[in-house]
C-alpha cells in the first residue's frame, strides 16, 4: 500500500454556490454566474498495489503547503433560466513531495484535472430556491509517479506510474432555503459511475446575497475511487471554503 497525504489550499467554484446566487423571482431572461472560490481543503492519495509490494505514509503539514503546490487553477460558470440551466467546472491542481526515511527515501508527484458539465432543472416558483436536480459528465484525469529509492544504490528503486483518464455520468441534487432577506444555505449531493468505481460529493454552503452576487462560506467533501492497471486509487478532498460569485 502506497499512501500519499498532502495539504493543500488551491482555488476552487463549488456548483452549490451557483443557486444562491440566481435566487430573485422569474423573468424569463436567463442570468450569468462566475464564482472564484478559495478552498482550505485537505487532499489524501491512496494508491494500494500489489506489485511492487511497499507500504509508506508520507505527511506535508499545512504550513509547507508553498513548497508543495506546483500550480493549481480553476474556473466555474453557469446559467440560470426560469426552470432551467446548465454549468460547467474545471478544476486542476499540480503537487509534490518528498519523504526521507532511515533506509530509503520517496518522491511524488500528482497532477490532477476535473471537469463537470451539467443541465440543471429547478422546478420551483422562485430561482434558486427549494430543490433542483442535475445531471450530466464527470471527466476525471490523474496523473501520478510514485518513487522508492533506497538508500543502498545496489537495490533497485521502486516505481508506480499512474496516468488514465476517467468519464462518469454525474446525477445530484441540491436544496436551498432562505434564511432571512439576504442569507439562504444550499446543501448539495451528488454521485458519478462510469469508468471510475465510483465518486461522490457533499457540500453545505451559506450564502449572502449582494447587489450584483454573492459571498459564500461553507464545506466541501468530494471523494474518487479508480481502478488502474493493478491498482486502486482513492483521493479526497474537504475542507472549509470562501469565495464570491459574480452574476451577469
Amino acid at each position: 500500500m502506497i499512501s500519499l497525504r498532502i495539504r493543500l489550499l488551491f482555488a476552487l467554484a463549488l456548483p452549490t454556490a451557483s443557486a444562491a446566487v440566481h435566487a430573485s423571482p422569474s423573468s424569463g431572461e436567463w442570468e450569468w454566474m462566475v464564482a472564484p472560490y478559495i478552498w482550505a481543503a485537505g487532499v489524501d492519495t491512496d494508491l494500494d498495489t500489489i506489485v511492487p509490494p511497499s507500504q509508506v505514509t508520507t505527511s506535508t503539514a499545512f504550513s509547507d503547503i508553498f513548497d508543495k503546490l506546483d500550480g493549481a487553477f480553476q474556473v466555474h460558470a453557469e446559467a440560470q433560466g426560469d426552470q432551467f440551466g446548465a454549468f460547467i467546472d474545471f478544476t486542476y491542481i499540480g503537487l509534490s513531495d518528498g519523504s526521507e526515511r532511515r533506509f530509503f527515501r520517496t518522491e511524488s508527484d500528482l497532477d490532477s484535472r476535473l471537469f463537470e458539465a451539467a443541465a440543471v432543472w429547478s422546478p420551483g416558483v422562485e430561482r434558486g430556491i427549494g430543490f433542483e436536480t442535475f445531471a450530466g459528465l464527470r471527466m476525471i484525469e490523474t496523473d501520478l509517479t510514485f518513487q522508492l529509492i533506497p538508500a543502498d544504490p545496489a537495490i533497485p528503486r521502486a516505481t508506480v506510474d499512474v496516468d488514465e483518464r476517467f468519464d462518469d455520468f454525474m446525477l445530484g441534487i441540491r436544496y436551498t432555503f432562505p434564511m432571512s432577506e439576504r442569507w439562504s444555505v444550499t446543501l448539495r449531493g451528488d454521485g458519478s459511475w462510469g469508468d471510475t468505481e465510483g465518486t461522490w460529493n457533499a457540500s453545505a454552503v451559506a450564502h449572502y446575497r449582494t447587489r450584483n452576487g454573492g459571498w459564500f462560506f461553507g464545506y466541501r467533501h468530494l471523494d474518487i475511487d479508480v481502478e488502474v492497471r493493478n491498482a486502486l486509487l482513492n483521493v479526497t478532498m474537504s475542507g472549509p471554503a470562501v469565495g464570491y460569485g459574480f452574476r451577469f
